[in-house]
């Protein structure tokens, strides 16, 4: 019996920093016969009419005109992720090309981020790590003290998917919740965790004990908080980003907010020079389960879109 043909997919790089991860290339194999962009471009009149899937994993490979050009079979982009602030969903519409994300796979992991976050902040865990393995350290200072979270206000702005996850983690540390979302959740749903609307992002601001931005990055949402925000807060609020760092306006004025924590990295930011900071590289979503189910997200938007069945997560422009 002839075995059948599977369907070319392209990848960016297998390992590395910008490749799938190694041990999804077995799973990846199963359904696609895979090729990098390093394989594309050596050999490209021979895989341009047969790539028919690109699965970007840290926004890599790059997606412009040029590729898009060069792949006239390409019949969908599947993205290891939510976010798809990266991509130019317009051009690569007119090609008559289908998108995907990843909703579902990373919102438990990054909603567990965010109360990481919130916890490590309120209880100075990072600062006491620090004492605790100085050689400088003869004794602990009595009055070196920490927030409670039990009985805090946690104000969330962006009730999503992950946002929802945030509340019910926050439910069960008996805070009380706030929030503020483009549309508001049924009467059920904020019954289920204890959660009270804000018709105004300021009102939330100024009751707060912890701000939490989960909100996706978009036109609306870009440069949503800064300044003007900030000196809405209490002086004692922690400010936790899980979202883009777009999100945010990176003013002077940040330095009046005592705890701030924000998860971007970036080397030669003045923000790093603070003390009441934790930076975080992008690790919302880096799990052995997450990633995985991104992959199987992935897998099944491309798989529904050449068999011209509906994709389970489209994302239209």
């Amino acid at each position: 019996m002839e075995q059948r043909e599977l369907p070319v997919l392209l990848v960016n790089e297998v390992g590395s920093v910008h490749g799938v991860l190694e041990a999804h290339v077995e799973f990846l194999k199963k359904h696609f016969h895979l090729i990098t962009m390093k394989e594309f471009l050596k050999n490209k009149n021979h895989w341009s009419k047969k790539v028919q899937a690109i699965y970007l994993w840290w926004h890599k490979p790059i997606i412009n005109r040029e590729l898009l050009e060069s792949l006239p079979d390409l019949k969908v982009i599947a993205n290891s992720g939510v976010g798809m602030d990266h991509l130019d969903l317009k051009l690569i519409s007119s090609f008559g090309v289908k998108m995907a994300n990843a909703p579902h796979a990373v919102s438990s992991s990054t909603a567990d981020t965010g109360m990481a976050l919130l916890l490590a902040s309120a209880r100075r865990l990072v600062e006491g790590c620090q004492i605790a393995v100085s050689p400088d350290t003869a004794c602990f200072a009595a009055d070196w003290l920490g927030d409670e979270v039990s009985g805090a206000t946690l104000g969330i702005i962006g009730m999503g998917r992950i946002g929802y996850k945030v509340a019910k983690r926050a439910k069960a540390f008996e805070m009380k919740i706030l929030y503020h979302n483009r549309n508001r959740r049924t009467e059920e749903e904020e019954q289920a965790v204890g959660a009270i609307y804000c018709t105004k992002i300021e009102d939330l601001l100024q009751q707060s004990d912890f701000v939490m931005l989960v909100v996706s990055l978009t036109p609306q949402t870009h440069k949503l908080f800064g300044k003007k925000e900030l000196e809405l807060m209490k002086p004692t609020a922690t400010l936790i980003n899980i979202s883009r760092g777009r999100v945010q306006i990176m003013p002077v004025a940040i330095l009046t907010t005592p705890g701030f924590f924000y998860s971007f990295f970036c080397r030669d930011h003045p923000l790093l020079k603070l003390k009441n900071i934790l930076i975080t590289p992008h690790l919302g979503i880096k799990t052995d389960k997450a990633t995985r189910m991104i992959t199987e997200e992935a897998v099944a938007n491309i798989l529904a879109a050449l068999n011209g069945l509906p994709m389970p997560n489209e994302v239209f422009p």
